[in-house]
């Protein structure tokens, strides 16, 4: 299992696109916070359209100049802010997203082992029942026994068949289930384990776990970035009834000669200009409002999803506490009990004193037992990799 994680957490492509789109949005801020380009300018300021002379005029000349615009102070200060929260909430979506991976590699693993042990007490159950169809037979030989005992038999053996069928086909879907995840061949063959560590560790307390979750949670931590970056934008918005402003310097260079005979002198210019925020009812009241409303939906989105961790981590604890203890029954009590009454009743049939009806039904009914001991050791390992992807952490052992 730690083997498919891995690859999972490697070569899984929707894994890798938001990856991609956190390192994308970590390189936001920068730029937020940078003056935008200046502007270069090169002019050709009153110049004589009948003779397009340079020096016919005094007036005339070419002018090369460069302009900065400048933010009012904090803007780009909140903007980077801003771009920061975004970027840090794309960072723990990503860690959120291995949470999840993992989860459901591990829930499909999980799947995969129950199967493969259903097909194995499915295969030890038509060797049983065959035996069963043997000892049927040799005592209708002799007269000791029914022909319908053989034909129940018979039934039970092609039951058994029809459900490897189903079980099989479940197994191919969960290897293609594995392999996406794992970013392979659908065909794949994937071959698991024949045994594992059955032992099923106790948790911490309910009260620790969620408070775990609280502050460990990357999906939480999402969340509140997102919050923090609409509160900087909320500060930006009010911003916007301050003016920006632009500086820039022009010079001008001239040709010809004043009618003294001296050469025109070279001119330069100082340029400032800013704009003038007057329609603050129809502009600015409205992109403050658009931000309050989108910070109280951040808000709520962020209480609705702790709702949800909450929920996550009791209903996950509350799986893996069940099946653990019905892994335990049927391991400790129930499994022993239904081997004894089966092995009770052959014993029994053999000599004549047990109907074979209840045999069949007896190693049928042990049958089931065994599936769903399996079932719900997958089941609580399953619980057990929601739990942790809830919490957003793996120390949630005692």
């Amino acid at each position: 299992m730690d083997r498919a994680v891995a690859e999972a957490l490697v070569a899984n492509p929707s894994l890798a696109a938001i990856e991609a789109r956190a390192k994308a949005l970590a390189e936001i801020p920068d730029q937020a916070e940078s003056l935008p380009d200046p502007n270069l300018s090169i002019n050709a300021l009153n110049l004589p359209l009948d003779s397009l002379s340079l020096s016919q005029e005094a007036m005339t000349q070419l002018q090369i100049g460069i302009t900065q615009a400048l933010p009012y102070p904090g803007k780009l200060a909140l903007r980077a802010q801003a771009a920061s929260h975004e970027a840090n909430a794309a960072v723990s979506e990503l860690d959120e997203q291995r949470l999840q991976l993992v989860r459901d590699v591990k829930t499909v693993w999980w799947n995969l082992f129950y199967l493969d042990r259903a097909l194995e007490v499915i295969a030890r159950n038509q060797v049983l029942l065959a035996q069963f169809v043997n000892v049927a037979e040799t005592r209708y030989t002799v007269g000791q026994g029914l022909q319908q005992d053989i034909l129940l038999a018979q039934l039970e053996l092609s039951k058994l068949s029809d459900s490897k069928i189903r079980v099989e086909n479940r197994r191919e879907n969960e290897v293609i289930r594995l392999n996406l995840l794992r970013d392979r061949a659908a065909a794949e063959v994937i071959l698991l384990p024949t045994s594992v560590d059955e032992s099923l560790l106790s948790l911490k307390n309910i009260q620790t776990l969620q408070a775990r979750a609280a502050t460990g949670r990357p999906i939480l931590a999402a969340q509140e970035a997102r919050l923090g970056a609409a509160s900087r934008r909320i500060d930006l918005a009010k911003k916007g009834y301050a003016p920006d402003f632009k500086v820039g310097a022009v010079y001008g260079f001239r040709s010809g000669n004043n009618p003294d005979g001296s050469s025109r002198t070279d001119v330069g210019s100082i340029l400032f200009s800013m704009n003038l925020p007057i329609y603050t009812g129809s502009k600015q009241d409205r992109v403050v409002d658009q931000r309050n409303a989108e910070w109280l939906q951040k808000k709520h989105e962020f209480h609705e999803q702790r709702n949800r961790v909450a929920s996550q981590v009791q209903q996950a604890m509350t799986d893996y506490r069940r099946a653990s203890e019905q892994t335990q029954l049927f391991q400790q009590e129930i499994i022993p009990q239904a081997r004894q009454t089966v092995d009770a009743m052959l014993a029994g049939y053999q000599v004549g004193k047990v109907d074979f009806l209840n045999l069949v039904r007896a190693q049928t009914t042990l049958y089931d037992y065994e599936t769903q001991y399996w079932k719900a050791l997958s089941a609580a390992n399953q619980a057990m990799a929601r739990l942790v992807a809830a919490v957003g952490e793996e120390t949630i052992y005692e």
